[in-house]
């Protein structure tokens, strides 16, 4: 079933990704902004650093994704592995 191009909801057109991208930078650099403002005291030095949250965050979050892609590798199976021995007719 092809689609339509008028069939495309709101979340796929280039001028909403655009706009949500935009949304997502000014949340972004407004919460790192707020260090300003809000008085961090972190458990040890580090965690009390200017834009620590956000560094660690996308480091874990990188780590992660690194972590699942090596898993993805050592336990990603042939294409035909569910079928067995079966051959199709």
């Amino acid at each position: 079933m092809s689609q339509h191009p008028d069939d495309d909801t709101w979340l796929v057109r280039p001028a909403t990704i655009r706009l949500l991208w935009r949304i997502l930078w000014i949340v972004l650099a407004l919460t790192v902004a707020a260090h300003f403002v809000i008085k961090v005291k972190g458990y040890f030095v580090i965690d009390a650093w200017y834009g620590f949250g956000a560094a660690f965050g996308f480091l874990a979050c990188l780590l992660m994704v690194l972590i699942a892609k090596g898993l993805g590798f050592f336990l990603k199976r042939d294409e035909n592995y569910y079928r067995g021995d079966q051959e199709d007719d």
